[in-house]
């Protein structure tokens, strides 16, 4: 068996600092009651609160505690909310001007080079807006004759 004051030098610590751990892991955890209160409403809400949340619920029980109190338990218990990605939204009501309508929907064309159209497409990628834009020059004339022949359109990928 080896000395306690061996065993002490051997680890750098003070013989104080020993003695007083050893009072303090006999101590009861003063939290206990407020620590169980707080995994009850966490697990109640499927971990959807966060220390914020679970504070105001607490408060709406009768029990005062500071934020930082519950903010530090969660932590050391481990508890963490779950963040909820936000829905993509790309809408913003009339931002901008709005470009005249010149074609008035009439895609077609006598010739080349006439009239060029794009269908512009936003994405939500990685957090980050990714424009899609599919471009084309219409040489499609509205006649029967082209009908026949088919017409021609060069399209082509455009990534902003």
């Amino acid at each position: 068996m080896h000395s306690l004051e061996g065993l002490l030098e051997l680890a750098k610590l003070a013989r104080s600092t020993f003695y007083y751990r050893q009072k303090a892991a006999k101590r009861s955890d003063r939290h206990a009651a407020l620590k169980a209160a707080i995994k009850a409403i966490f697990d109640s809400h499927k971990g959807r609160y966060g220390y914020r949340r679970v504070t105001a619920q607490l408060h709406r029980l009768g029990r005062r505690v500071n934020h930082k109190t519950v903010q530090s338990l969660m932590a050391g218990m481990g508890l963490k909310s779950l963040v909820r990605p936000k829905k993509y939204r790309s809408y913003r009501g009339e931002a901008g001007r709005t470009a005249p309508d010149l074609l008035q929907r009439k895609f077609g064309a006598d010739r080349a080079n006439r009239k060029w159209v794009t269908d512009v497409t936003e994405f939500s990628l990685a957090g980050d807006k990714l424009y899609l834009s599919r471009s084309w020059i219409s040489t499609m004339a509205r006649s029967s004759r082209s009908r026949r022949r088919g017409g021609h359109a060069s399209k082509w990928w455009t990534i902003c």
